[in-house]
């Protein structure tokens, strides 16, 4: 009797032991959980997070569902600098890193999707100003792709962090050194584009399934980093990114249009953009709807979509910015009285952490408002109305204006739009004009002009030439604009050197 319990003893054992272990947290990129990121990746945050609810009921031990919660606390906190939101959604963080930390760690995505998750949470800390906190994310994130990259050098997503980091950390301008040596990796942007270009190229699994998010990093760091423009925009359109249904790229599209000068096609983007509920709702729409606006020199409907989004606007970046750009309208316009309103909320409201909000607080604090004809030139050809500008100028001399700075900016803006209008012997003249009218002045246009020299060389070929007028542009010191202009210098020079 005793040998026949034994055995029934012995498998009732197994049973209740086996079921009292814990099973091992996993990284399953599952259907539910593909669909959720690619939810995601479109702004529906509300549908991935249903999805990644829905993954996790499917298999609680399985990690991914965490990985893709951090994406939804990232749009949802850079979008809009919420800071109430920020202080609840922050703790999520280092949780989801937890227990990313929890599963198995023989995978590529176990050190890949922490340093995903200390990007996303370092790029936070930056917009609510925690400095030093993104600085350590950042160093981790680097620290653990690059590690990646060694352990498992076919894994290909690693270029989508390893790539940008690459970029990043060869063009770091002078104003942000506390950054410099926290990457630890070699910082080349030849190297670093080389790397995404050939993720977003690429026919493999994990291409297909990353394309969005790879081509949103690619198509920012070739606008700013490689100064291809043309080439993005073209990219944009020929590759017939889906700008109605998927607010990434609709924003993408959008704002490297306002940024290049091609006001058309932004607010035809923005007005084609699918309105649907489902959406990441953001005052960042309206944002980039007043400046088509004011490009046409729409001055009553800029107002309109300049106050929708101070209204709603929960965060500080371009805040200033925004108040100087309706004090313009109104001054624009002849309303003096809310000219001076604005203006004076330029100064109070908002911070100076972006060098947009460091102009405009500058410019505020002085009193002193712009020439009304420099002004509407400006703001056309900054839509890309350059012909328009042109004629707005049409018969001036920088003997019509007065003081010097008035003279300075008018070489400099007849110099722009000759650029723009492709007349580079004009523009090079002019922009040279503006280099040594300005170099001792705390304006931008100097640095600038040589700045758009030398970008103009480099197009021509004509590297050696480049170079200097990089330089030029390095040189000056304590003007407007100084960190985001010597990083395109910096960037410059190092494309010119085949780095």
């Amino acid at each position: 009797m005793q040998k026949r319990l034994l055995p029934l003893i012995l498998f009732l054992y197994f049973i209740i032991s086996t079921t009292l272990v814990k099973a091992e947290k996993v990284y399953d990129f599952n259907s539910t959980c593909v669909a959720a990121y690619k939810e995601i990746l479109c702004l529906k945050i509300a549908n991935g997070e249903a999805l990644i609810a829905k993954a996790r009921k499917q298999n609680p031990d399985n990690v991914i569902p965490d990985f893709l919660e951090g994406y939804t606390h990232f749009f949802t906190l850079f979008f809009n600098e919420d800071a109430a939101e920020y202080a609840k959604r922050k703790p999520r963080f280092e949780e989801i890193l937890s227990n990313l930390s929890q599963a198995d760690a023989n995978t590529p995505l176990a050190l890949y999707c922490k340093s995903v998750v200390h990007l996303q949470k370092a790029v936070v800390a930056i917009k609510f100003n925690e400095k030093f906190s993104a600085a350590w994310d950042l160093r981790k994130a680097s620290q653990l792709i690059k590690e990646n990259k060694k352990k498992y050098p076919n894994f290909s997503p690693n270029a989508i962090i390893y790539g940008p980091i690459q970029v990043a950390a060869g063009i770091i301008p002078d104003g942000y050194k506390w950054l410099a040596s926290i990457f630890g990796i070699k910082g080349s942007i030849k190297a670093g584009m080389q790397s995404i270009r050939g993720f977003v190229s690429s026919k493999d699994y994990w291409g297909k399934l990353m394309y969005e998010e790879a081509v949103f990093y690619y198509c920012y760091l070739s606008f700013y980093a490689e100064n291809k423009q043309d080439e993005v925009m073209q990219f944009v359109q020929s590759q017939q990114l889906d700008v109605v249904n998927n607010h990434l790229f609709a924003y993408l599209a959008s704002n490297l249009a306002i940024n290049s000068k091609r006001n058309e096609y932004a607010k035809q983007v923005l007005a084609k953009r699918n309105n649907n509920a489902a959406f990441l709702q953001s005052p960042v729409w309206n944002f980039e709807q007043g400046y088509t606006h004011l490009h046409r020199l729409e001055f009553k409907e800029a107002i309109e979509q300049f106050e929708i989004f101070i209204q709603q606007f929960r965060g500080n970046f371009y805040v200033k910015d925004i108040y100087q750009k309706i004090s313009w309208c109104y001054y624009l316009l002849g309303n003096k009285q809310y000219a001076e309103q604005y203006r004076k909320l330029a100064i109070t409201k908002g911070n100076a952490a972006s060098d947009a909000d460091k102009k405009a607080f500058k410019e505020a604090k002085a009193g002193i408002w712009p020439n009304t004809i420099l002004l509407k030139a400006r703001l056309l050809n900054d839509g890309g109305y350059s012909k328009e500008a042109l004629a707005m100028l049409h018969g001036k001399s920088n003997k019509d204006f007065e003081p010097v700075e008035q003279q300075l900016e008018f070489v400099y803006r007849v110099a722009r739009i000759y650029d723009d209008l492709q007349k580079t012997d004009e523009a090079l003249n002019y922009y040279w004009q503006a280099f040594e009218i300005g170099k001792n002045r705390p304006e931008y246009f100097a640095a600038r002009a040589a700045l758009q020299a030398g970008l103009i060389y480099e197009k021509k070929g004509e590297k050696d030439k480049a170079i200097e007028a990089f330089k030029k542009c390095l040189s000056l010191e304590d003007h407007d604009f100084k960190d985001s202009l010597d990083q395109r210098a910096k960037s410059g020079i190092a494309r010119c050197n085949g780095l």
